[in-house]
């Protein structure tokens, strides 16, 4: 199975404007995973659909989700509004007035977690939530999980964007995942950034944004002291591709540009193919 994620949309940045550029890379992005092959099995859009939480952003990002025929499940991040999200999407399950489901797909069980605290930009799980989350993971201990959320519960190095460890949501969550030995990953969005982190022993693959993406620079930052440092920077959007080969999850980070060609499997890639595939006897 092949999980396309997309996330960090940010629709509606510029919101009188029918050419948006976030829209346009929207596109870019769909346009792209259309054109796989093989097409994703599922799109998985990991929150920061909207950049307001509007309605008439969501009404833009169904607009431009019309000709996707890949199955897709969402869960909103903390730029959304989870009556508006919900209003768009309006079969997507509920639990405790969060937007938290399951959805089990050839022997893996992917679980959507609901991080939005209104009013707050860092994520947010509160009992209820972990409550949920606990019953959820104790009633399938042995199938293999995967959890979908958009704020990745650890540290990343970009000081201004990073989740702190003692964070009581980051507690919270961690009290529920710890020592499961049938979760396969975390997947998430947020930082604008791909990364790859091992935290408490389980993979967390963070996926680039479709938006602009943060620049990468560790140095640490003063909130009262702008340094002119590069903040944001428009390259190309970005996706991620999950393989699930029925025991592992194996992750992929690409993006949307047109890729420069070098070579075609031809007569003269011929013979180094059949010698890869003879060796694996």
């Amino acid at each position: 199975m092949l999980i396309a994620q997309v996330t960090d949309i940010h629709l509606g940045f510029d919101p009188d404007n029918p050419s948006e550029f976030n829209r346009k890379r929207l596109d870019q992005v769909l346009r792209c995973l259309a054109s796989m092959n093989p097409v994703p099995d599922l799109l998985v859009m990991t929150g920061d659909l909207s950049d307001r939480g509007d309605a008439q952003s969501y009404r833009r990002l169904l607009s431009a989700l019309e000709p996707c025929t890949i199955p897709i499940l969402a869960i909103p991040g903390n730029h959304d509004d989870r009556a508006n999200f919900l209003a768009a999407f309006p079969d997507t399950p509920v639990a405790n007035g969060h937007v938290m489901y399951v959805e089990e797909r050839d022997g893996l069980r992917i679980v959507f977690i609901d991080t939005l605290e209104a009013g707050r930009h860092g994520g947010g799980f509160c009992a209820a939530r972990a409550d949920w989350l606990t019953a959820t993971l104790d009633a399938a201990p042995d199938i293999p999980t995967l959890i979908a959320m958009h704020h990745p519960p650890c540290e990343t190095g970009i000081d201004w964007m990073t989740t702190r460890q003692n964070e009581p949501w980051v507690e919270r969550f961690a009290a529920c995942v710890t020592g499961r030995t049938n979760i396969r990953a975390i997947i998430c969005g947020h930082v604008h950034r791909a990364a790859m982190i091992n935290w408490r022993g389980i993979p967390v693959a963070i996926a680039s944004s479709c938006a602009p993406q943060v620049a990468l620079e560790f140095a640490p930052i003063n909130p009262d002291l702008p340094d002119y440092r590069p903040m944001i920077v428009a390259d190309p959007p970005a996706y991620a591709l999950h393989y699930w080969n029925g025991e592992s999850l194996v992750t992929h980070f690409e993006n949307a540009d047109d890729h420069v060609l070098l070579a075609r499997f031809d007569r003269t890639l011929k013979p180094l193919v059949g010698k890869l595939f003879s060796e694996r006897a």
